[in-house]
């Protein structure tokens, strides 16, 4: 599975990344979504979109805590969930969205540390 987080807002982008914000559903800043079996399509618009999101192999057990906490519309139907999920900017801030030279940031492939993000921002 692999989650995509949007870190980047609205302000300056380019009509074709704003087109493929809209068709992988990231329409506003922290916003997530979780492919489960991504196809080609998909890979090739987070490909296009890596330098504008976060996105990494989730676990299981947060993708769990994830739907939990953000996921479901309506309590009483347990398996009504949202096509993507809303969070909280990340606690204790953000490593630098970009650093040259230095260090990579959050931006791009976080691998198996998007785990980490994603509680942080719960």
């Amino acid at each position: 599975m692999i989650a995509v987080i949007r870190i980047k807002g609205l302000v300056g982008l380019n009509r074709d990344i704003n087109e493929t914000f809209e068709r992988l559903r990231l329409r506003r800043k922290y916003t997530c979504v979780v492919f489960e079996k991504p196809n080609e399509v998909q890979l090739g618009m987070i490909k296009k979109v890596k330098d504008f999101v976060a996105y990494g192999e989730i676990s299981k057990e947060t993708y769990e805590e994830l739907k939990k906490k953000r996921g479901i519309k309506n309590p009483k139907n347990k398996g009504n969930l949202k096509p993507f999920f809303r969070l909280h900017p990340p606690r204790k801030g953000i490593e630098s969205k970009k650093h040259f030279g230095v260090g990579k940031g959050v931006l791009g492939n976080n691998g198996d540390k998007i785990n980490e993000l994603v509680l942080r921002m719960l």
